[in-house]
């Protein structure tokens, strides 16, 4: 290796931590509000309806242009895709920071979720670019996926001690010393790409993509507020429905389509897709009900529920390491779908704590089997669905990210009606249920003809 080659290659490892700490910040961004929704509302004096919108904007902002902003990463280049939406992403964050009423806190975390939703896509198009050889990227992934995996325990425990020792305010500034640090990495390691040739925004693909992804993940929304048989969570799915069956109608017809529809047609990809789909509604379902268990039933404090989320960041750093390992040499569906039932384990167990059930003895296995599964999942389905993707790897990645907010919309929705009915032991139960179907669909769908990571 001559010394041009080997600088190039450290650049590359230093690209690796800037655009994972790029995504560990939007990952956090995810949970670390929720911790301080209630200081938010009593300071800004904000009613209930506007309360739960804080939340339901940003999934509204990043599932809505994940696609969109995965074909804009393409067309304008990577590395170009990173720093505005790190740029915006930071200066969102310090609008809602700054908030002096309820539309600035709003009106920022909207734009959060737009400028996240071209980050996401142009990071994993660069970790795609940047490891195409098996046995680094299957280490490169497994960096990523311990970032995005540990996002929402660190985002419980960030947002304890913000809220408890300093104000509200710094659940959203902490944002901004993380996006400097990523941008400069950026700036040094990411080389300029050549923008892929013939690319063309699909305008029409792009409005019926982006609104109908956007009223599915607000009917989901809507339904855990408001009941499924509210006027508008019907509507909003209906119409998401109808939006996106248009969407999938005229990208088969497109010359230059949003989503190529080759893309979900290879079973590699389509499988990892449903993976992080049903993994998304397992572990949020998980987690939801973990935070609501301990914060609620156990009374612990935010820092303390924080802390006890540890035992998910070791799980799924454990799974990460393990199955970095294994990416180059086994089958896809080897890594996912035991994954997949790991975590609907850790589901079923969940079903059977208790009020008075031990923290060491009953919870914390719960963690350490969701945490552990999901890292299985997560590096699998990410290093999956860009291998071999050329120009669409940054649609290919947003369609990972696609797959799993809606997912999580959709867990969050319906395991929160089926717990408030039947209770959480009820839900937990059936979620795990789901997972070990999926583990089998899954299972069926990457086929033996579908081509592993060491060919």
């Amino acid at each position: 290796m001559t010394a041009t080659e080997e600088h190039l290659d450290i650049r590359r490892w230093w690209a690796l931590g800037a655009v994972a700490a790029a995504q560990l910040m939007v990952g956090i961004d995810l949970t670390i509000v929720n911790i301080a929704l209630p200081s938010m509302q009593r300071d800004l004096g904000m009613s209930d309806p506007a309360r739960q919108w804080v939340i339901t904007l940003f999934a509204l902002g990043y599932g809505g242009f994940l696609l969109l902003g995965g074909r804009m990463s393409d067309l304008i280049g990577r590395r170009r895709a990173l720093l505005i939406g790190l740029t915006g992403f930071a200066l969102a964050s310090a609008l809602g920071g700054a908030a002096t009423g309820p539309w600035m806190l709003l009106t920022g975390r909207g734009l959060q979720g737009v400028f996240g939703a071209l980050l996401t896509p142009a990071v994993l198009a660069t970790l795609a670019a940047s490891f195409p050889l098996p046995a680094e990227r299957g280490k490169a992934f497994g960096i990523y996926g311990a970032a995005m995996g540990s996002a929402s325990g660190i985002g419980v425990l960030a947002g304890g001690v913000l809220t408890q020792y300093l104000d509200w305010r710094w659940s959203m500034f902490v944002n901004l010393p993380i996006a400097a640090l990523a941008a400069a990495g950026i700036l040094y390691a990411v080389r300029p790409a050549q923008r892929t040739s013939g690319v063309r925004v699909d305008v029409l693909g792009a409005l019926l993509a982006t609104g109908g992804l956007m009223a599915v993940v607000l009917g989901f929304a809507r339904a855990e507020s408001d009941g499924w048989g509210a006027p508008v969570t019907y509507a909003s799915l209906g119409a998401g429905v109808v939006l996106l069956a248009a969407f999938l109608t005229v990208q088969a017809r497109m010359r230059n389509p949003l989503l190529p529809l080759r893309v979900l047609r290879d079973p590699r990809r389509g499988g990892s897709y449903l993976a992080v789909f049903s993994l998304a509604i397992g572990i949020f379902a998980a987690l939801f009900f973990l935070t609501f268990y301990l914060q609620t039933v156990r009374h612990y404090s935010p820092i303390r529920t924080g802390l006890s989320f540890l035992p998910f960041t070791v799980g799924l750093m454990v799974g990460v390491r393990a199955v970095s390992r294994l990416l180059a040499k086994a089958q896809v569906r080897v890594l996912i779908c035991p994954g997949l039932l790991t975590v609907a384990a850790g589901l079923a167990l969940l079903g059977v704590v208790r009020p008075d059930s031990s923290y060491w003895l009953h919870v914390m296995p719960v963690f350490l089997l969701v945490g552990l599964g999901a890292g299985w999942v997560l590096v699998t389905a990410n290093s999956t669905a860009t291998l071999g993707a050329g120009q669409d790897s940054a649609v290919a990645g947003a369609m990972v990210m696609t797959s799993q907010q809606v997912g999580a919309s959709l867990g969050t929705a319906l395991l929160s009606t089926v717990a408030a009915g039947h209770g959480f032991d009820v839900a937990s139960r059936g979620a795990a249920g789901f997972l070990c179907v999926a583990a089998v669909v899954v299972y069926w769908v990457l086929s033996e003809r579908s081509p592993d990571h060491s060919r």
